[in-house]
């Protein structure tokens, strides 16, 4: 067996989540854990359910993708606010224009969609993953942040959360917040939040035209299949039928996702959220090619 040399970028940034990062996550007020589930509780085959392509085993389900196909899957309910987790593992080895997701987002309507993503961009030899997150409201994005994570997804499952509520939008992995998007909707128009219904929901896709180095590295099919696993399917979070309920009914403080403990970060948190964004490695915030000056939400993070 070849063992493969980190490089010691990699291994620096190992070694800084375990001094700063990890001592705050141990302090961080856990959610209520939700019951155990198996895959069709809660969810359903979006496309792929070849009984190749997606492997339902109950509590976990792997994706599979190869130049056939992609897979992917989709809660059977549309939620207003909430807590929603999976707990994943993303394909391993030569991976690059391979896209494993996992994200929250209204249906499709003529461009107008909310969107809340996490995306594991695959790369080439040598190269780990790339975690990118993205934000849409009312179908605009653009939003992209990116962060070289102080582990190696493919080893292992890892937690990734997203907490959506009326007061702001936190993405988590294992505990630590890597991505706030506060609500600051009532400062003017041009602060935009999520508001619409969204299903949870996960894929493993050809993102050859932009996932590896902006397009170059594209996906090697003699190297297929690629297959991540996903585990974790219960759901804490408010079902809604009509998008008038996300606000009147969603919204209730008595929802344990929106009471006080969970409207701002703590301390410890917000510790280990800024040893993260040190971490990045683009922030749309900063990229003036793309809008400038900057969107009006980068001025509070």
């Amino acid at each position: 067996m070849a063992f493969q040399v980190r490089p010691p970028w990699l291994l620096l940034l190992h070694f800084i989540a375990v001094i700063f990062i990890l001592p705050a996550m141990a302090s961080l007020p856990a959610p209520p854990s939700p019951p155990a589930t198996v895959f069709d509780d809660n969810y359903v085959v979006a496309y792929g359910g070849d009984g190749y392509h997606m492997i339902n085993q109950g509590t976990e389900i792997r994706l599979t993708m190869d130049r056939s196909s992609g897979a992917g899957f989709r809660s059977k309910l549309a939620y207003g606010s909430g807590f929603f987790h999976m707990r994943i593992k993303v394909p391993a080895g030569y991976t690059a224009g391979v896209v494993t997701a996992y994200y929250v987002a209204s249906e499709p309507e003529r461009d107008v969609q909310d969107e809340v993503d996490f995306e594991f961009l695959g790369d080439t030899d040598g190269n780990p993953t790339t975690l990118q997150t993205n934000v849409f409201v009312n179908g605009h994005g653009d939003r992209e942040q990116r962060l070289r994570l102080w582990f190696d997804p493919a080893a292992d499952f890892h937690d990734y959360a997203i907490l959506w509520n009326p007061s702001h939008l936190v993405m988590f992995v294992d505990g630590t917040p890597v991505r706030v998007l506060k609500n600051l909707t009532s400062r003017g128009p041009e602060y935009e939040f999520p508001a619409k219904p969204m299903r949870a929901r996960g894929s493993v896709w050809d993102g050859s035209d932009w996932a590896t180095d902006g397009g170059r590295s594209k996906v090697d099919w003699g190297r297929a299949p690629f297959t991540a696993g996903y585990q974790g399917f219960g759901v804490a979070a408010c079902a809604v039928a009509t998008a008038g309920d996300t606000a009147a009914r969603c919204g209730s403080p008595d929802l344990w996702w929106n009471g006080d403990g969970y409207k701002s970060l703590t301390a410890a948190q917000q510790a280990a959220y800024e040893s993260v964004r040190r971490n990045l490695t683009y922030d749309y915030c900063t990229d003036k090619s793309k809008r400038n000056p900057a969107p009006s939400e980068c001025s509070f993070t």
